[in-house]
């Protein structure tokens, strides 16, 4: 008898107590991880690879240059090709390797396009872009490996197994999305990983940049390069590297000559769309938002046929718009994505900017 009281009573005094402040902690966690729903929405686009049920042919890497210049939309539209983008702000070489991995445990794409644009940079900008990168990607091996591999110093594991740790002073901002989207799951913001802009802004001239005693890509890239090189091969998987026709920053020419070269001596394809401007039909004039940077959705949509004809020329890419259960998620996912698109050329023509990315445009 008296056991079975001692039993209550732990129950009561310690074991009830640790699973009401679990409880507490893990609902504080989910109200404090943001959740992206304002201005900046590129938080959400890891997360939402995993919402996606249908399988890829073409898999699509890189920093903001991979999704911000491809309309995955218009290569269903025109092609039947199937594909996810799968980009982050300041995406790095090693991330991209440790996101692919992540694919490879889940689907076998067909083909994997590669933006090169990140062979040249050497780390890290801010925490706030790992966080976009990691903090939506199911725990794993990848996503261990992937964050070893691109902490800043000042970053710590331990905040990343338990975001609440890294998140905790969020309390005086929380809006009230915060708490809509702790339980209910947030609406797609992305159409198969792209960052759909309606608005037009001319191209710009910009600074020219300091010239560099060396231009050569940092080994450690090189390195990420090869690896992503080899398991594609591994899995029997086309590898393709496209440099986007962003103008800023600078692509100079010795770059252009490593990957060249890299491609040649590797046979793989290879397209700048700097240098594809004509074939492409692009103008920056009318196709680029943000005054050349990147890619408005026209421009996004040109590149993205001339891309679908390059590749099921080259790689003979499937055509699925006669597969019931994959023509059907497409066709609703192209209904709102021309939706959004109405919706936004409306508002620039009225407001001349479009109002849930003001605050982002303004800073």
């Amino acid at each position: 008898m008296n056991r079975a009281k001692n039993k209550r009573r732990l129950l009561i005094s310690v074991i009830l107590p640790a699973a009401v402040f679990l409880l507490a902690a893990a609902s504080a966690q989910r109200i404090l991880m943001p959740k992206y729903m304002g201005s900046v929405i590129e938080g959400n686009f890891t997360e939402e690879y995993y919402r996606d049920k249908t399988s890829h042919d073409l898999l699509i890497i890189g920093n903001c240059e991979s999704y911000e210049n491809i309309s995955p939309m218009e290569l269903w539209r025109k092609f039947g090709i199937t594909s996810f983008i799968r980009g982050n702000s300041n995406q790095l070489m090693s991330q991209s390797y440790y996101i692919l991995m992540d694919t490879l445990e889940r689907e076998t794409p067909k083909a994997v396009l590669l933006n090169v644009q990140a062979m040249e940079v050497t780390g890290q900008d801010t925490e706030e872009y790992n966080r976009m990168v990691f903090d939506g990607m199911p725990w794993g091996q990848y996503k261990w490996e992937g964050i070893k591999a691109s902490m800043m110093e000042d970053e710590h594991m331990i905040e990343y197994i338990f975001p609440i740790l890294r998140y905790h002073s969020r309390w005086s901002s929380l809006e009230k999305e915060d708490f809509i989207y702790s339980w209910q799951e947030k609406p797609l913001t992305s159409f198969q990983g792209y960052y759909l802009r309606a608005d037009v802004r001319p191209a710009a001239e910009f600074p020219r940049e300091r010239r560099r005693a060396d231009y050569t890509f940092p080994e450690e890239n090189y390195q990420y390069l090869d690896q992503i090189r080899e398991v594609c091969e591994e899995h029997g998987i086309s590898l393709i590297l496209m440099k986007a026709p962003s103008l800023y920053p600078e692509w100079p020419e010795p770059y252009e000559e490593q990957i060249e070269d890299y491609a040649q001596e590797h046979g793989l394809l290879y397209y700048n769309f700097l240098e594809l401007m004509e074939e492409t039909g692009l103008d920056m004039a009318t196709d680029t938002y943000d005054e050349g940077l990147h890619l408005n959705v026209y421009g996004a949509e040109k590149v993205a046929r001339y891309l679908g004809a390059e590749l099921q020329r080259e790689l003979a890419l499937p055509d699925h718009r006669k597969e019931p259960e994959t023509a059907s998620y497409y066709e609703e996912r192209l209904e709102a994505y021309e939706d959004e698109k109405t919706c936004q050329a409306k508002e620039f023509q009225e407001l001349g900017y479009i109002s849930k990315f003001y605050v982002e445009s303004e800073e």
